[in-house]
């Protein structure tokens, strides 16, 4: 964080309190804050706090005098590494979401060529609401990040989500964004998400339960940490967000396996995330099988190649393999023998036994085992936290 130029942008919320503690974190950690704050954010906290901690005037209003002197949102906007709003109301989170650039703080946002990082805080119907939500996703959508709001005890009295995450978990989470940009700047890497689907007949086929949610967020995390990402998709309801991923579809794991080695050649870093199927029907119908009554179908099922197996015995010196093994039982020593069995440099293994984790979920609960046998077990997060939090691990290890 040393020398980084953040903007913070308060706004009208209870936790706007919570301000004068991240730009105090910030600037311990070295980097240089300019306080953004709407109107109804100096009904929570005064400009005064935090002009003191941030030894910067704070910016609320577009002209600073009427002398014709105006505060410059597209000098801000250049300026500035990262974006911070926190806390961010659900009024400014709907205003940036819909670009009603009707107070300093969202002309800035509009005008950032910075990632931008919200912390939404707000009651937790608030937090629920679909119009937040939608809002939520919109602003995904653009590339910016979302801090996850906490759980507990609001400001109404009532327990739920909707709490500001706390300042140091902020500052946390900038201080590893700015770690792994440096990392994966320009690194190509290629991920592999969703299930497959063998066809048995023109209607019929063999697939499983996952959704895709776990690779598309790591997609979305690497490209927005600089990478380059090609990401092989089975058939999901998905859409890639960040112009940065290369979206290739498939349907079939032999299409899976073909789309993986083609890419992977030329990329660093190749994190098998997609459910793939192990089996196939031995030969496909051309057209639909007919329900006899009393007439058992059997289906003849042969291997499909392995994709990581495959990866893991052809990859050179200065390329990474990160799997994932979703297991049942005896959890630990079957990722831990499907790593070494397959050339893998990490494992992330998840279990159907976690309430809240696998197939279908937001949110995950892993343990990740590298090839040295370091376990790092990972409390239940989102899906997209959960991305965050192995794209760490890769770099501390700077693989």
């Amino acid at each position: 964080m040393k020398g980084k130029k953040i903007i913070l942008g308060v706004t009208g919320s209870i936790a706007a309190y919570k301000a004068a503690y991240l730009v105090r974190a910030l600037i311990k950690k070295g980097a240089e804050v300019q306080v953004v704050i709407t109107p109804a954010g100096k009904e929570f906290v005064t400009p005064l706090t935090l002009a003191t901690l941030s030894c910067h005037a704070v910016i609320s209003d577009f002209f600073s005098s009427r002398d014709g002197m105006w505060n410059s949102h597209v000098d801000l906007g250049l300026w500035a590494d990262a974006m911070l709003v926190a806390p961010a109301s659900a009024s400014t989170i709907g205003k940036m979401a819909n670009g009603i650039a009707d107070n300093m703080l969202v002309t800035t946002y509009l005008s950032c060529k910075a990632p931008v990082f919200i912390a939404p805080a707000m009651d937790l119907d608030m937090y629920a609401h679909p119009s937040t939500q939608q809002n939520l996703d919109k602003l995904r959508s653009y590339g910016n990040y979302i801090i996850e709001p906490d759980t507990g005890f609001l400001a109404s009295g009532l327990d739920g989500k909707g709490r500001m995450a706390e300042p140091e978990g902020i500052v946390k989470i900038l201080e590893d964004f700015f770690s792994t940009r440096n990392h994966l700047q320009k690194k190509k890497i290629l991920i592999t998400a969703g299930p497959t689907y063998e066809k048995i007949d023109p209607v019929r086929f063999i697939g499983n339960y996952s959704s895709g949610k776990m690779g598309f967020a790591l997609a979305e995390v690497c490209a927005g940490r600089g990478a380059d990402v090609t990401l092989v998709a089975g058939p999901v309801g998905l859409k890639t967000k960040h112009p940065s991923v290369k979206r290739i579809d498939v349907e079939s794991a032999d299409e899976m396996y073909d789309e993986t080695l083609r890419a992977f050649p030329s990329c660093d870093i190749a994190i098998l995330c997609a459910a793939v199927a192990d089996y196939r029907p031995e030969r496909m119908t051309a057209e639909k099988i007919k329900r006899e009554q009393d007439v058992a179908l059997t289906v003849s099922l042969v291997h499909n190649k392995d994709i990581a197996a495959t990866l893991g015995k052809n990859k050179r010196e200065n390329q990474t393999i990160v799997g994932f093994a979703l297991e049942t039982g005896n959890e630990i020593a079957n990722a831990r023998e499907k790593l070494q069995r397959k050339n893998l440099d990490m494992i992330v293994l998840n279990s159907l036994n976690d309430e809240g984790a696998g197939f279908g979920c937001d949110t995950n609960k892993v343990t990740l085992i590298d090839k040295y046998g370091k376990e790092t077990a990972l409390p239940l997060k989102s899906k997209t936290e959960i991305a965050g939090d192995i794209i760490n691990c890769l770099v501390s290890g700077r693989l």
